[in-house]
């Protein structure tokens, strides 16, 4: 499905429309990804699975040809850039990073709504962390940084920002569609344009193709 599009969007360019693609990788399983706890900022490692799966994430994306990689300054979506074999190449984007959960960090979803029953993420945001309007703002900036590109560009980083880029790309509101966006870890998802650069669309989402069974933790609220 990757050679695909890429074949598609090389045959535009040939005919003088430039139709690049924005790949979105989410980075590999960690210890809170396998137990719901959700991850904002705390430093945790790939598990052996996450790492097995970030290896593959490098196997199906090594045919493809990128003008920019951009990987979270955090340690798992660093992991899982350098596993996938873009160490040297990707630069750090501090605006990539996952949404700052304050005082929910750590927590499960349903320990969250222990606390505020009627809480939507993409809706309320979390008390002491970041809003729904702050982290739309950075992917904005993410959104304008590829868009400038001018070629595919590949970026690594985490499950809810992400849910949040793919809106913002699109051009609808975050807190009306976000949550509609289910991603797993260690997936593969592409934005790119309809048929010219006015037409933006997601192309591809949540592709877990040949990745190990084991490893299919949803980054879901």
């Amino acid at each position: 499905m990757l050679q695909e599009l890429e074949s598609r969007t090389t045959a535009a360019a040939a005919t003088g429309r430039q139709l690049p693609l924005v790949l979105l990788a989410t980075h590999g399983e960690t210890g809170w990804t396998v137990t719901g706890q959700h991850n904002g900022r705390t430093e945790l490692p790939l598990t052996e699975a996450g790492e097995r799966n970030a290896y593959r994430l490098g196997e199906r994306l090594k045919e493809l040809t990128f003008v920019k990689v951009f990987a979270s300054p955090l340690l798992r979506a660093v992991q899982s850039c350098e596993l996938a074999g873009f160490d040297g190449v990707a630069e750090i984007d501090p605006d990539l990073v996952e949404w700052d959960y304050g005082e929910y960090e750590g927590l499960t979803s349903a320990e969250i709504r222990e606390r505020r029953p009627d809480w939507q993420l993409f809706r309320d945001g979390c008390p002491r962390g970041e809003s729904p309007q702050r982290v739309a703002a950075r992917a904005d900036r993410v959104v304008s940084r590829v868009r400038s590109a001018r070629g595919n560009v590949l970026l690594f980083s985490s499950g809810h920002f992400i849910r949040v880029l793919a809106a913002c790309w699109i051009g609808i509101q975050p807190a009306l569609s976000a949550k509609s966006f289910m991603l797993s870890t260690a997936s593969l998802s592409a934005l790119g344009y309809e048929h010219d650069l006015s037409q933006p669309v997601i192309r591809l989402w949540n592709d877990t193709h040949r990745l190990i069974s084991n490893d299919t933790t949803w980054h879901g609220i």
